[in-house]
């Protein structure tokens, strides 16, 4: 009976242990759960577009930069909507003036700057735009075959010479036109023309004949001339046209061609003037004109390329 109970409990232990080792081990520790994947990192927004120009210039001076100004402006503000460029007109003088005491953004100038207008205004900056031929006009009726030589221009211009017969025209008297004192065209007309030396060799200019019918624009004198008999006047290239008659000088035409080969001498800067360093909506404009403006000032006019 003892033998039979021992042998009993040896079975009972043998199958707790057996079912023991057939039940799956317990993990040690829970999987560690997957590492999250990390959120993509957000893409750079790109670079903000360059801020669209926007404001006003104001402009003043040159009447012969004025129309030049007007074009390219006109480009300029038709690129940038929120730009608004006012110009107006006054003259060379009033240009430097009203840049370097700052009452405009820019001023116009159709001339070189004066050592006197630097010392005056020494931080102002000049500008060249483009260059501009200065040609002599004659009325329709006037005839010149053999043209002028510049000595017989500035002789005309001073009033030495008063007859057309006495440079190969007909009998009749000149009437001379020119541009108001202050103009650049006058100016630089009075620089490239009327400079002479006088015996000491210094240089001097002869003054424009005192009757001479004063005017305050090239437009003007266009007028003027292409409606008055016997008359004589200065314009610049841009506002030539069949209304009058150009004058061949020393034998060569007024063109932009021949400025440009160097045989028609009487060529000016057009300048444009800021006090200071310039605006951003100034420098903007600058830029224009000095790279793709370059394209309209060639109409009418001679590149600084």
């Amino acid at each position: 009976m003892k033998s039979k109970v021992l042998v009993l409990i040896a079975v009972m232990l043998a199958a707790a242990l057996f079912f023991a080792a057939c039940q799956p081990a317990a993990p040690a520790a829970e999987e560690a759960a997957p590492a999250e994947e990390a959120a993509p990192a957000e893409e750079a927004a790109p670079a903000e577009e360059a801020a669209a120009l926007s404001g006003q210039l104001q402009l003043a001076g040159s009447t012969t930069v004025q129309p030049l100004a007007e074009e390219l402006a006109a480009e300029f503000m038709a690129a940038n909507p929120e730009v608004s460029i006012d110009i107006q007109g006054g003259g060379s003088s009033v240009g430097v003036t009203s840049a370097g005491e700052g009452t405009v953004d820019i001023g116009n100038a159709s001339r070189e700057i004066k050592d006197s207008e630097l010392e005056q205004f020494p931080n102002l900056q000049i500008f060249t735009i483009a260059y501009d031929g200065i040609a002599v006009i004659v009325n329709p009726g006037v005839e010149l075959a053999a043209g002028l030589t510049k000595d017989q221009v500035q002789a005309i211009f001073a009033g030495e010479i008063t007859n057309f017969s006495e440079v190969g025209g007909s009998d009749a008297p000149i009437t001379v036109v020119s541009r108001e004192e202050g103009s650049g065209t006058r100016g630089a007309f009075e620089e490239l023309v009327m400079e002479y030396k006088d015996e000491a060799g210094e240089k001097q200019i002869k003054p424009i004949v005192e009757s001479a019918l004063l005017q305050q624009s090239n437009g003007q004198v266009m007028t003027v001339v292409s409606t008055t008999p016997n008359t004589i006047a200065y314009v610049s290239f841009g506002f030539l046209d069949d209304s009058v008659t150009a004058v061949a000088i020393d034998g060569i035409e007024p063109t932009v061609e021949n400025v440009k080969n160097g045989t028609y001498a009487i060529f000016r800067p057009l300048n444009m003037l800021i006090n200071g360093a310039p605006s951003e909506l100034a420098q903007a404009f600058l830029d224009y004109i000095l790279s793709d403006g370059q394209t309209l000032v060639a109409e009418d006019y001679i590149t600084v390329e």
